[in-house]
C-alpha cells in the first residue's frame, strides 16, 4: 500500500494535486469531494447503498497533520454505507471505491466538519484529507439468522416504509443461478405475500424499502422456496435464490394508534382467519405475522364492560396459543414456551399451554419441568390421555438420563482411580530409584574413606 506524502504538503501544492490528479466523485459535481485513486481495488462490483464495509482510514489536515488514524487503533472501522451512519464525504466515497482500493479524498466543510470544523482538532471550515482502503463489503443483513441480505441498487424516495397490512405495487425479477424463473409486476398485502406467490423473504423486507427503491435480495430457503422447493418454476428443495425487488407504490395500512377499540376487534378476527389458513396449509411463519397482529393491536387494551374483555381476552389467548403451536412445528421451543407463559398469566389453567409448554421443555431436554406440566394437565384434565402418554415419555427420559450419568460418573471414577494407581507407581519407582542411588553413593564415600586411612 502506498503513502499519501505526495499530499503531505502546505495547503496549495495539495489542492494542486487534487485539482491536477482528482475525480469530482460527489452526485451534484461540486467539487466537493475528490478522489485520488492511490492503489487499484480488484475489479469487480463496488459497495452499494446500506452494504456493510470495513475501512481503513487516516484524516489529515491540508498542513499534513494527522488528527484521525484506525491504524493506530488497530482497529478498522465499519459502517453501513450511505445512511449517514459516517461523515457525508465517507458515504459518497466509498460507494466509489473497489475492494483492496486505496485512495485518498480531499474533502470540502460541508462534506466533513462544517463550518464550526471540531474544537478539539478540525479549525473552523477546514478541508481535510482522508486516506481509505477499502478491506470488505456485504449485503445489509435484515434477520438475526443472514437469512435475508439487501443490496440497494437505487436509492427510494422520501422517509416512509410499507408496514404490515400495507398494499404494494412491485416488479419483482427471481433468480436461481443465474437463471431468470420470475417476472412480473405485482399488486399484494403485506403478510400476505404468500397468496400471489411471493416469498416470504421478499415480503418481510418491504418494511425496509422506500417508494421507488429497487434492491437485490439474497434469499436462503427458509425465506424462499423452503425444503419443497418450487416445481412450476424448476427450483429444487433447500435453493438460494435472489429476487430483484422495486417498490414502484405503496399505501399504508392503519397504525395500531390509528385504530379504535372495535376497529381492531372486527379486524382481528380476519387476521385469525387468514393465520389459521397458512397454519393448515403449513405455512407457518406466514401464520405467525397473522397472530403477532392480533397482539400488537390487542395486548394494551382494557375494553370498556365485561364482553368487550372477554373478546379482547379470547383473541390474545388464541393468537398466543397458536404462536405457541406455530414455534413448536418450526422448532423455535423458547419462543413456543414464551407464549404459553403469555396464556397462563391469563389462565393459570388453561390446558392447551400447558401441555404445549410441556412439549417444548421436553424437546428442550428439560424434563422434570416439562413432567411437572404434563402433571398439572391431568389435574385440570385427568382423561387427557396424550399427557398421560408424555408423562411416561418424560419418565423414560429422566431414567436414561440418570443411567447416562451414573455410567458417566462411574467411568470418571475408574479413570480417576487409574491415574492415582498409575501416579502412585510412579512415585514408588522414583522413591526407590532415589534410595538405590543413595545407598549406592553411601557405599562409595565409604570405600573413599577407608582407602583415605593410614593401614
Amino acid at each position: 500500500m502506498t503513502t499519501d506524502q505526495d499530499l503531505t504538503m502546505d495547503g496549495q501544492s495539495a489542492a494542486a494535486v487534487f485539482a491536477a490528479k482528482g475525480i469530482d466523485v460527489t452526485t451534484t459535481k461540486d467539487r466537493g469531494v475528490i478522489k485520488v485513486v492511490k492503489h487499484q481495488g480488484l475489479n469487480g462490483e463496488r459497495p452499494m447503498i446500506g452494504d456493510r464495509v470495513t475501512v481503513h482510514y487516516t484524516g489529515k489536515l491540508l498542513t499534513g497533520e494527522k488528527f484521525d488514524c484506525s491504524r493506530d487503533r488497530k482497529e478498522a472501522l465499519c459502517f453501513n454505507v450511505g445512511k449517514g451512519q459516517v461523515l457525508k464525504a465517507w458515504d459518497i466515497g466509498v460507494l466509489s471505491m473497489q475492494m483492496g482500493e486505496v485512495c485518498s479524498f480531499l474533502c470540502k466543510p460541508e462534506y466533513a466538519y462544517g463550518f464550526n470544523g471540531n474544537p478539539e482538532k478540525i479549525p473552523p471550515n477546514s478541508l481535510v484529507v482522508f486516506e481509505m482502503e477499502l478491506l470488505m463489503f456485504e449485503g445489509e443483513i435484515l434477520t438475526d439468522d443472514s437469512g435475508i441480505v439487501r443490496r440497494i441498487k437505487v436509492k427510494g424516495d422520501g422517509y416512509t416504509n410499507p408496514n404490515d397490512g400495507s398494499r404494494v405495487e412491485v416488479h419483482l425479477e427471481g433468480r436461481c443461478g443465474g437463471r431468470l424463473f420470475d417476472c412480473r409486476d405485482v399488486s399484494f398485502i403485506v403478510g400476505e405475500a404468500e397468496d400471489k406467490g411471493v416469498p416470504l423473504g421478499v415480503d418481510r423486507a418491504m418494511d425496509k424499502m422506500q417508494k421507488g427503491e429497487c434492491c437485490s435480495l439474497y434469499l436462503k430457503p427458509k425465506y424462499g422456496f423452503g425444503r419443497e422447493g418450487k416445481p412450476e418454476y424448476k427450483i429444487g428443495p433447500d435453493s438460494d435464490i435472489i429476487y430483484e425487488v422495486t417498490l414502484k407504490s405503496f399505501e399504508r395500512a392503519k397504525e395500531t394508534w390509528e385504530m379504535d377499540l372495535p376497529e381492531k376487534l372486527d379486524l382481528a378476527a380476519g387476521v385469525k382467519h387468514k393465520g389459521n389458513q397458512y397454519f393448515k396449509g403449513g405455512l407457518y411463519y406466514q401464520a405467525v405475522i397473522q397472530y403477532q397482529r392480533i397482539i400488537s393491536w390487542l395486548e394494551m387494551e382494557c375494553g370498556f364492560g365485561i364482553e368487550q374483555q372477554k373478546r379482547i381476552q379470547s383473541f390474545l389467548l388464541t393468537a398466543h396459543l397458536n404462536l405457541a403451536l406455530c414455534f413448536l412445528r418450526i422448532k423455535d421451543f423458547s419462543q413456543a414456551v414464551d407464549n404459553c407463559n403469555k396464556v397462563i398469566e391469563l389462565d393459570k389453567s388453561n390446558e392447551k399451554a400447558l401441555y404445549r409448554r410441556g412439549e417444548a421443555r421436553l424437546l428442550r431436554n428439560e424434563f422434570p419441568m416439562a413432567m411437572e406440566d404434563f402433571q398439572q394437565v391431568l389435574r385440570v384434565n385427568p382423561a387427557n390421555r396424550a399427557a398421560h402418554g408424555q408423562l411416561l415419555i418424560c419418565q423414560t427420559k429422566i431414567k436414561e438420563h440418570h443411567e447416562r450419568d451414573k455410567k458417566t460418573y462411574a467411568n470418571m471414577f475408574q479413570k480417576f482411580a487409574e491415574r492415582d494407581t498409575k501416579i502412585g507407581k510412579t512415585k514408588r519407582r522414583r522413591d526407590e530409584s532415589a534410595r538405590s542411588g543413595m545407598n549406592g553413593e553411601l557405599g562409595n564415600k565409604r570405600r573413599r574413606r577407608s582407602q583415605d586411612c593410614p593401614s
